[in-house]
């Protein structure tokens, strides 16, 4: 394969920084375009990676900076909403017996080791850029960008998240749809006596938990019915979150002391997306938030969209002709487990949100996770 071959990756999340980091290693050129001058890298509380995305940044090459800033742990624990531990389960290692279960980590401290990641790799970035227009022939694509400059590319990797601009521009339909639930998040400090998940199912909220992200971190959520954003004013998002936490106990706490800045608060909907059929439009194909999104219910968000980048980097690499066939092939081999991700993340919000008791939820989850102890 020649390396003379040239990718655009519009969107600079988990998925395009690691499809960038390793087209580079193949000796690809690749340029990265990020709308946010920041490059995102502040956003966010806190995040919870499972083991099949920790496999994916080891073959990144980031895993030890990801040990290092995270907090690892090997079990998930149920509580009563008056923080009793009802039962502590051991998780599966989907990584592998050589990966822990599950990091939590902050998630900005996690954006910024993949941005190093890139910036180490030679790729070009742009930031505070948009791709405005794409005109496709059969070689290629050119693209426009929102600066008045213009690209030719062998391919186009649209990144660019849940509400994808390109993937409207290219004449896929699909939309998110929001699953009825939603859910407060905020980072705070650690108390000592947290070191995993614990979940609460019960109380004002659907869901309270907590995840450790290091040594002196966590961050906390709680999940309750979806509300019009424009009913909420943003200088009240941590009175709103303080009020439905008050009412547990355990280690909230200690917790809820610390939830006084709605600037640190975040507010997101639980939303579905699965696009059906096929992830391309010729020369230009779809990763992670962009072609699919699930509840965080199974926490697997982040572990699809960097197994999309792994997946897509291996058969790019890989092949010698970059055709239809090539980008059908990425299609058929990640939908089947994004699907029954997807599948197994809605359904478990069903099972709180209108008491759905007709599926073996536990079994379900089981299969699933061990579905993806398999390589993607």
């Amino acid at each position: 394969m020649s390396t003379a071959r040239t990718v655009l990756v519009i969107g600079g999340g988990a998925a395009g920084n690691a499809v960038t980091v390793l087209l580079r290693r193949a000796g690809l050129r690749v340029e990265l375009v990020e709308a946010k001058d920041d490059w995102n890298a502040t956003a966010g509380s806190g995040i919870t990676l499972q083991g099949n995305a920790l496999r994916v940044l080891r073959a990144l090459g980031v895993w030890e900076r990801v040990a290092q800033a995270g907090f690892a742990f090997d079990s998930a624990g149920l509580t009563a909403p008056d923080g009793t531990v009802l039962h502590v389960a051991r998780d599966l290692r989907t990584g592998g017996d050589d990966l822990p279960a599950t990091v939590g980590i902050e998630r900005p401290r996690l954006q910024r080791i993949l941005i190093d990641a890139v910036r180490a790799s030679g790729a070009d970035v742009r930031l505070g850029t948009r791709a405005e227009a794409l005109e496709q022939d059969g070689d290629g694509v050119r693209v426009r960008f929102g600066d008045g400059t213009e690209g030719r590319y062998d391919l186009v990797i649209a990144s660019d998240g849940l509400g994808s601009a390109t993937r409207a521009a290219i004449g896929i339909t699909d939309k998110p749809e929001p699953t009825g639930m939603a859910v407060w998040r905020v980072a705070a400090p650690r108390p000592a006596g947290v070191v995993r998940t614990d979940l609460a199912y019960g109380g004002p909220a659907y869901i309270a938990g907590y995840c450790p992200t290091g040594d002196t971190t966590l961050y906390a959520y709680v999940a309750e019915d979806s509300r019009d954003r424009a009913s909420i004013p943003p200088e009240t998002y941590a009175d709103e979150m303080r009020r439905l936490a008050s009412a547990y106990g355990g280690h909230w706490t200690e917790i809820v002391p610390h939830i006084t800045d709605p600037a640190k608060v975040n507010y997101t909907w639980f939303d579905r997306l699965l696009v059906e059929g096929s992830w391309h439009r010729g020369r230009v194909v779809l990763a992670g938030d962009a072609a699919h999104c699930c509840p965080p219910t199974l926490a697997q968000g982040a572990a699809m969209s960097l197994e999309d980048a792994l997946v897509l980097a291996e058969l790019l690499t890989g092949a010698g002709d970059w055709d239809d066939a090539l980008l059908r092939a990425y299609y058929e081999r990640r939908v089947p487990r994004v699907r029954a991700v997807v599948e197994a993340s809605v359904l478990l919000g069903r099972w709180q949100l209108d008491g759905v008791r007709d599926a073996d939820v536990p079994g379900l989850m089981g299969r699933t996770m061990s579905l993806l102890r398999e390589e993607p």
